[in-house]
């Protein structure tokens, strides 16, 4: 019998099974699919690829301000696909050989779960003390008329070996968000829509004005409270029906959905009684154990904040809770962050949030059009917003968006995991020049000190 058995080999999968190894558990890893799951295979690590180059032809294209001059503009899109297929061969490469390392038996096949001690892996039964799911999620075409002759996924994205003229994105949330910035980038016309008021509806107000308005300077045409209702494909492209927008069609070339489901279906959670959450995600505590005792959840196939980091991170909870600890999982320290241009960064409570629960709440804040580093490398767009409780000056949110947010975020992560005050912030060290310092610029912002902002 396993201590531990582990089903699903993306990154938290994977995480999970080496942190409950290096316990001296005897682990058994199930997977049918490709080790790394979305995250290395169709996810984060190539949609950074695809990202990483958008940023350099667009930094490319503002070089004249060093007095550097390219003359070439083109973009070989199948390079740029060797090197991507090439980084995530490499990860996987390495996870498979840390798992062996590690003592963790793998096994190929689809996992359904018989009972909290029992997994049955195409046939072959492996009894286990305790169960952890990570299975991840999957793309789920909408329903919408006419929809198949003219859709794309994120999958087809970062396959294609030619970029749309046209394309409508469905949808203003973190992926839809980063894919119009990538497409906008190589070229694309691209058009957004959603049922929400504005671009990443979750995230400080600020922070979406400030993305929204990058998009628009690019020419992304954002449609608010608006769905598609049909596509008709024409010689000239795909007529997309629109309700609730003043427009009542908008024709592309393309259009792209990236809605995603946990990968619930087919695991025998229903038999078990295992319960579920409003988008079908397993429901866990915050010992991350679901209903049904020893069997735990971990990362998409939650649901809720369908990240690789927040796999991870549960992953090592849920290892370290299946093997005896009782550790709670801290879901308000979850980053979220776009590799847009420019990137974004938050975590915590917005401003609205933080008044909504009761807080007295205060804010600081500093533009990055002050900050050293972001005027040597001419990336003056974006802020550091801090918001805190004035009773006893708790960090509630941190929200950047700016040149390298997603790096500055961790620290702010950090802070608020240490429970330090905004005025400890405003007086830590941070070396000159860096973006970081503009995390320290804004907490003494909050506290009215700010050394490098008029007064008033």
């Amino acid at each position: 019998m396993y201590d531990v058995m582990i089903i699903g080999g993306g990154s938290g999968g994977y995480a999970a099974a080496i942190r409950a190894a290096q316990l001296g558990a005897n682990v058994i890893l199930a997977e049918c699919g490709e080790t790394g799951g979305t995250c290395v295979n169709r996810g984060c690590i190539p949609s950074k690829v695809w990202l990483k180059a958008g940023d350099l032809y667009s930094q490319m294209k503002k070089a004249d301000a060093f007095g550097i001059n390219f003359s070439s503009e083109e973009i070989d899109l199948n390079t740029l696909k060797e090197r991507k297929s090439g980084v995530s061969a490499e990860i996987q490469m390495g996870m498979e050989a840390l798992m062996q390392n590690n003592g963790v038996e793998f096994i190929k096949g689809r996992a359904v779960i018989k009972s909290p001690r029992e997994v049955d892996v195409d046939g072959q039964t492996i009894e286990t003390k305790k169960i952890i799911v990570a299975t991840g999620s999957s793309l789920e075409a909408p329903d919408i008329p006419g929809l198949d002759k003219a859709g794309m996924t994120t999958d087809d994205v970062l396959e294609m070996t030619e970029v749309p003229e046209s394309i409508l994105v469905c949808g203003f949330g973190y992926i839809e968000v980063e894919m119009a910035f990538l497409l906008n980038t190589f070229g694309c016309s691209v058009t957004m829509v959603g049922n929400a008021a504005r671009i990443l509806p979750g995230e400080d107000s600020e922070t979406s004005q400030r993305i929204a308005q990058a998009l628009r300077e690019k020419g992304v045409q954002i449609i608010p409270k608006a769905s598609v209702e049909s596509v008709k494909t024409t010689k000239k492209g795909s007529v997309c029906v629109l309700s609730g927008a003043k427009e009542e069609s908008v024709t592309v070339k393309k259009v792209l959905v990236s809605k995603r489901i946990p990968n619930t279906k087919d695991l025998g959670l229903e038999e078990l009684g295992v319960k579920l959450n409003d988008d079908n995600g397993i429901q866990v505590n915050d010992r991350l154990e679901s209903s049904v005792e020893g069997i735990f959840a971990i990362g998409d196939v939650t649901g809720g904040s369908m990240l690789s980091h927040t796999a991870s991170s549960m992953a090592v909870f849920a290892a370290e809770n299946a093997m005896g600890q009782d550790n709670c999982y801290p879901f308000h320290l979850i980053p979220r962050c776009l590799w847009t241009q420019p990137e974004m960064g938050s975590v915590g409570l917005s401003e609205d949030e933080a008044e909504e629960k009761g807080y007295d709440v205060e804010t600081g804040a500093f533009p990055y059009a002050v900050n050293g580093l972001a005027m040597v490398r001419n990336q003056v767009d974006g802020a550091v917003k801090v918001v805190f409780d004035t009773k006893y000056g708790e960090i509630l949110g941190v929200h950047i968006v700016g040149s390298n947010a997603t790096e500055v975020i961790g620290e702010a992560v950090m802070a608020m995991q240490l429970e330090c005050t905004v005025q400890e912030l405003a007086r830590s060290i941070r070396v000159h020049p860096t973006f970081s310092e503009a995390v320290v610029d804004a907490a003494r912002d909050a506290g009215g000190w700010a050394l490098f902002l008029p007064k008033g």
